[in-house]
């Protein structure tokens, strides 16, 4: 009885984790709580543009590099929240920013956006 008890969780968590989605990309618009982004295509290919709903309790929050498992993880929430978002895809222009996106399963509505910092550039010593 123990195995099956086991059995079935660990196949009710792999189900909840196929069902959701992560999307790294660039978001380019955002209009009310549609967030409309691109997602990371192969080099040279210009990836897939999506819309989706941002859910209202959507975290938005600054990703940072866990080296371990190298993948961008959630860090500190971003003040603003929306409006900072806003800010920032309208910083980028054209491109956009760059972001992570977290879907719920069924990939319709945003739960999470981790925004992806650029690399900083060094200051000339002269």
């Amino acid at each position: 009885m123990r195995k099956f008890v086991c059995a079935a969780v660990v196949t009710a968590f792999a189900v909840s984790v196929a069902m959701s989605g992560e999307y790294a990309g660039r978001i380019t618009k955002i209009d009310g709580d549609k967030v409309t982004f691109v997602k990371k295509g192969k080099k040279g290919d210009k990836g897939e543009e999506i819309t989706l709903t941002l859910a209202k309790d959507a975290k938005i929050v600054k990703g940072k590099f866990d080296k371990e498992t190298k993948k961008f993880v959630a860090g500190d929430a971003i003040e603003g929240g929306k409006t900072a978002l806003s800010d920032l895809v309208t910083k980028g222009g054209e491109k956009g920013a760059g972001a992570v996106i977290v879907t719920d399963d069924g990939d319709k509505n945003i739960t999470e956006i981790r925004v992806m910092g650029g690399k900083k550039k060094k200051k000339d010593a002269n």
